[in-house]
């Protein structure tokens, strides 16, 4: 597996990280087009994209980072058939170089499905075991999302 750093993906690219996304987040964030992701990720400043790319050239893993009232933030989302191979702390690592801090929301319950109607697992222990921390007095709750901040400090 190898990791590429990139400030823009292609239209194709763009596909692949989409269906990633609506296969293994819960199906209430799920982007129904590819205009819809676009519209997310036009949200976010200084987007730099990490695309976890296989033998065969396939993406396996995304992580995006972005900055968000001055502080790093970041997202990871890997394929269901590479978790717990080391895969996520590589990516995790890779966003940690030459960084201070990080902050990132995350799904801390295990009540949501995903399209395939799996039960999406919380990945808070795998950030907690990677050195982030909870902070527990904010949380993020929207009808489509219950999550609790999380940082890291170098």
């Amino acid at each position: 597996m190898k990791i590429i750093e990139t400030t823009i993906l292609s239209e194709q690219a763009k596909e692949k990280v989409r269906a990633l996304w609506n296969q293994e987040y819960p199906e209430k964030i799920k982007h129904n087009t590819q205009a819809d992701l676009q519209v997310y990720l036009n949200t976010l400043n200084n987007l730099k994209h990490y695309l976890l790319i296989d033998g065969e050239e396939e993406i396996k893993g995304w992580a995006f980072s972005f900055q968000r009232e001055a502080a790093d933030w970041f997202a990871i989302i890997l394929h269901s058939n590479i978790k717990n191979q080391g895969y996520g702390t590589l990516l995790l690592n890779r966003l940690k170089e030459n960084r201070l801090c990080l902050y990132g929301w995350v799904i801390d319950h295990d009540a949501d499905k995903k399209s395939d109607g799996e039960i999406y697992i919380s990945p808070l222990g795998f950030y907690l075991k990677n050195n982030f921390v909870i902070s527990a007095q904010e949380r993020l709750e929207t009808e489509k999302i219950s999550a609790v901040k999380i940082q890291w400090q170098k």
